[in-house]
Parts: structure tokens; sequence; C-alpha cells
């Protein structure tokens, strides 16, 4: 197989792998959506890192000395439906970078990031994420069983909480703005203040 160092020798309409993905050598940073390749927008900017950093340091604070664990991006979650065990590289064809992922069951985790699902997935919207980029991550998160999921908003200063219902689809539990203190859905003993999540 021919080295990939380079986005241009990829076919965008072709169908890839988990395993394909592992061999690229290329700068851009890509994800993978059932075998497709999606280009990620551009490096995120500052008022992003600094939201993301907020959450991280909460989060990691709170999980320190406990089972679930926090990765922030970059880091590679495999997705594949709930239905299925864990998939071999070459049957995976959805890997993504969450902008903060928490992982409880941690035979879910190997060398290379995330096998299967997170309990909880954290996205912060910048202003080039599109509408359909949104769509898709909402759909495969809730296809492939994540039972948290937190669409950030930064430059709103909002966040919207989604659960996994009995009907394995997601609903919105709870929309947190401004001055709220923003409770997880899975961890009700975590209380994150969101004037501390968007200060500047």
């Amino acid at each position: 197989m021919p080295k990939i160092s380079q986005l241009s020798q990829l076919d965008l309409n072709t169908t890839y792998s988990y395993a394909d993905y592992l061999t690229w050598q290329f700068e851009e940073s890509v994800e993978l959506i059932k075998g497709k390749i999606m280009l990620m927008t551009p490096a995120p900017n500052v008022n992003h890192q600094r939201v993301s950093m907020n959450m991280s340091r909460s989060l990691s604070n709170f999980f320190k000395h406990k089972k679930c664990q926090v990765f922030a991006a970059p880091f590679d979650v495999r997705l594949y439906d709930r239905k299925k065990s864990i998939l071999a590289n070459q049957e995976i064809h959805t890997v993504v970078q969450p902008d903060l992922s928490i992982i409880c069951d941690l035979q879910k985790l190997d060398e290379q990031g995330c096998n299967g699902a997170p309990e909880w997935v954290i996205e912060i919207l910048s202003k080039g994420n599109s509408k359909k980029e949104i769509q898709l991550k909402f759909e495969l998160y809730q296809e492939s069983g994540v039972t948290e999921y937190w669409l950030v908003y930064p430059y709103e200063q909002i966040i919207h909480q989604f659960v996994i219902n009995e009907s394995d689809r997601y609903e919105l539990k709870h929309m947190y703005a401004a001055d709220d203190i923003a409770v997880p859905y899975l961890f009700p003993e975590l209380a994150i203040e969101l004037t501390e999540i968007f200060e500047t």
C-alpha cells in the first residue's frame, strides 16, 4: 500500500475504514463519517479554546481519583451501532474527535483512543461549524449510544443538554445559559458554574 502523505492522494468519494485512517500521514485534520472523509474546520479560535480549557479544568478536578476519565481533542473516538460488540479496525468506518469525551467503561480505551461510545460527549461549536456537521454528529452520537451529549455555544453562552431516552433517541433535557449552574444527567453531584466556563 503506498504511503499517503497528502490529502490529494485520497478519493473523497471512496469509503474508507479506520485501518485506512491509521496509515494516513498528512497534516490536515480529518474525521471519518461512515467511511467518508470529512475535513475538520480550521484550528479553533481563542474563544473556543478558552471554553474548552475551562470545561476541561472543571471536569478534570471532578473526575480526579474517580473511575471515569476525561479526554480532550485531538482524541480518536471510533463509533458504530451500539448493538454491535467491539469491532476490528477494518470494520470501523467512523472516527471522530469530540472536544471532550468522558469514558467510564475503561475497557473501551486502547493505545489509539476509544473503541466505542463514550458515556458523555461535549462538542464546543465554532463559527465554522456547518449545520450539516452538527446534524451528522448528533445522529452519530445517538446511533452509537452516547448517553449524554452537550452542545456548547460559546458566543451565545448557551449549553444544550441531550440525554438518550427509552426509545434510544436524544431528548433535550435542559438548556443552560449565562450564569446558570449546569448539572450533568449522568453525574448529578457535579455542578458546573457557567460564569466560570464562559469567562473571558
